[in-house]
């Protein structure tokens, strides 16, 4: 059975661009076998299959080139045509979004309710020292510390609601094994 290329419609609608570090292609996602139109330079655009290689035919200014591009899992895309070979690196349609949060922070790793919060700050605590404990399809899940440190700030309090990803406290490391801390 066959499947249908990625971005396909049966109602023709706008084209589709492929981003690249190297480049950015602009095309018509239609059926495999068809001519492919307005793409920039040296893109890669799937079309067809034949295994693990693509022929994409390519349409600028009236004139059309054939390619074969393929990719083997390394994260980069390579194509082959009559002006030459190129290796081009995949610019994500949705990158993750980047958040910035300080050092030692610790996230939550999944919505929850914060049931007890163990320290508080200016603590000193050791590696795997418990943090605070989080209720979660009703679990506990425990937030422990990663390393030896102070704990420099805590961001949530007990009954309080959280999100996945929210930050709940930073430890700020420290040089030793966390002999002496006050939470264990």
């Amino acid at each position: 059975m066959r499947s249908l290329p990625s971005g396909w419609r049966n109602v023709r609608s706008q084209p589709r661009t492929a981003r690249f570090e190297e480049t950015e292609a602009t095309y018509d996602p239609l059926p495999p076998g068809t001519a492919v139109v307005a793409v920039s330079p040296l893109p890669a655009v799937r079309t067809g299959s034949d295994g693990g290689a693509y022929r994409v035919v390519l349409e600028t200014d009236g004139v059309r080139r054939a390619f074969e591009v393929c990719w083997y899992g390394d994260g980069k895309v390579y194509a082959d045509g009559p002006e030459g070979a190129a290796v081009l690196t995949p610019v994500p349609r949705l990158p993750e979004p980047v958040e910035h949060v300080a050092p030692g922070s610790l996230l939550a790793p999944m919505p929850g309710s914060v049931l007890r919060v163990e320290v508080e700050p200016g603590d000193r605590v050791a590696k795997g020292a418990p943090i605070l404990v989080l209720e979660a399809m009703k679990m506990e899940h425990a937030v422990t510390a990663p390393a030896a440190g102070v704990v420099a700030t805590v961001h949530v309090e007990k009954g309080r609601q959280v999100d996945a990803g929210a930050v709940l406290a930073v430890i700020r490391e420290s040089d030793d094994d966390g002999a002496g801390a006050q939470r264990p």
